[in-house]
C-alpha cells in the first residue's frame, strides 16, 4: 500500500456525488484527509477557508470548467497541485490541461491504483517545486546581501575621501527606493536602484584632495575637473553584464544632469535623462542641503525645500511633486539614519 505524503489536504471537486464520494473514499483508505466540492465556485469558495495541497476536479461541470477552475486556482494559490478527471478521451483536451498547469490527467471511470498513483506523483512533484521555489528565494536573498555588502565596500572606497558620511549613502539608497516606488517601478528595479544609487559618487576617487576636500567656493577650473567625477564613475563601472552594475553606471554618468538642460557632463534634457538618473539627482539634493558640509551647516527643512522650490527647474516635475507630496516619510527616513 502506498503510503499518503504527511497528512496531505485533498480537495475532490465534481458535480456527481456518486463520484466525488468514490474519489473522497478511495483517497481516505490511504490516509489523505479529503473535502468535498460540487462546483468551481464552491470551490473557490472553500479555499479561503481550508489550505491544500492538491485539488482533483471533475473537466465538465456546469458553471465552471476544470480547466476554468485550474486558471483561478493558479491566480490565488499557485502552488497548489491539480488534477483533471474527465470522461472524454480527447489528447487535445489532455495537452491544454497539461499546458496551463494541470499536474495530471485522468479518464473516468479511474482505477483505485491509477487515482493513487497519480495523487502521489503530483505530491511529490509539487513538494519538489516548492523546494526548487525556496532555495532560489534563499538563494536570491544571499546574492543581494552580498552585492549590498560589495557596493557597500566600494563606496566607502571613496568616502574615505570625502566629506559625505555612510549614513548619507544610505540615506540616498532609502529615498531613491522610495520615490521610484512612488512612481510604479517594478519591485525588482526598485531594489536595483537602492543597490546601485549609492554609487552615485563613485567617481569622486580620481579626484585630487586639494579640490575635493576645499572648504570654499571651487574656482572655473577646480569646477570643472570636479564635474569629472561623474566621467571617472561610468568609468569604473563601464562594461559590465551585471543589471546592477549597468544601472550604477548609468547613475555615476548622469545625477548631475538637470531636466532643463543646464547640468553635466552631457547637458541632457527633461526625459532624456534616464529615469534612474533623475531620481538619485532629486534626492541627492535634498539630502546635501539637510547635510553638514566643510564649508556650511545644514539647512533647515523648510530652507531646504525653499531652495529647491526656487530652482525646481532643474528636477523631474514629476519626481518633484511626489518628494513634496511624501515629505514626511523624507523625514522618516532621515531620522533613522542620523548622522552620528
Amino acid at each position: 500500500m502506498m503510503s499518503a505524503d504527511v497528512k496531505a489536504n485533498i480537495l475532490v471537486v465534481d458535480d456527481e456525488d456518486y463520484i466525488r464520494r468514490m474519489v473522497v473514499y478511495g483517497l481516505q483508505m490511504h490516509g489523505y484527509t479529503c473535502l468535498q466540492a460540487d462546483s468551481g465556485p464552491a470551490a473557490l469558495d472553500m479555499l479561503d477557508a481550508h489550505p491544500f495541497d492538491l485539488i482533483v476536479t471533475d473537466l465538465m461541470m456546469p458553471g465552471m470548467t476544470g480547466l476554468e477552475l485550474l486558471a483561478a486556482v493558479q491566480l490565488v494559490q499557485p502552488n497548489i497541485a491539480v488534477i483533471l478527471l474527465t470522461g472524454v478521451d480527447s489528447s487535445d483536451t489532455a495537452i491544454a490541461a497539461l499546458t496551463q498547469g494541470a499536474y495530471g490527467y485522468m479518464i473516468k471511470p479511474v482505477q483505485p491504483n491509477e487515482l493513487l498513483i497519480n495523487v502521489v506523483n503530483a505530491l511529490r512533484r509539487r513538494k519538489l517545486e516548492i523546494q526548487h521555489l525556496t532555495f532560489e528565494q534563499q538563494l536570491a536573498s544571499e546574492v543581494i546581501a552580498r552585492t549590498e555588502e560589495i557596493t557597500l565596500r566600494l563606496v566607502t572606497a571613496s568616502e574615505y575621501r570625502d566629506e559625505e558620511t555612510g549614513t548619507h549613502i544610505r540615506r540616498i539608497a532609502q529615498y531613491a527606493a522610495f520615490l521610484a516606488q512612488t512612481i510604479g517601478w517594478s519591485a525588482d528595479q526598485v531594489e536595483l536602484l537602492r543597490l546601485a544609487a549609492p554609487m552615485h559618487d563613485i567617481g569622486k576617487i580620481g579626484i585630487p584632495d586639494r579640490i575635493l576636500l576645499k572648504p570654499g567656493k571651487l574656482e572655473p577650473d577646480e569646477f570643472t575637473q570636479m564635474k569629472q567625477h561623474t566621467v571617472i564613475g561610468a568609468s569604473i563601472l563601464a562594461d559590465s553584464a551585471v543589471p546592477l552594475i549597468q544601472m550604477a553606471n548609468v547613475v555615476a554618468l548622469s545625477h548631475h544632469e538637470r531636466w532643463d538642460g543646464s547640468g553635466y557632463p552631457q547637458g541632457l534634457a527633461g526625459d532624456a535623462i534616464p529615469e534612474s538618473a533623475r531620481i538619485v539627482a532629486l534626492t541627492d539634493v535634498y539630502d546635501a542641503l539637510r547635510t553638514d558640509r566643510v564649508y556650511r551647516p545644514a539647512f533647515p527643512e523648510v530652507e531646504t525645500l525653499a531652495i529647491m522650490a526656487a530652482s525646481k527647474a532643474q528636477f523631474d516635475p514629476r519626481l518633484y511633486a511626489s518628494l513634496i507630496e511624501n515629505i514626511e516619510e523624507f523625514r522618516r527616513i532621515r531620522r533613522s539614519l542620523t548622522d552620528t
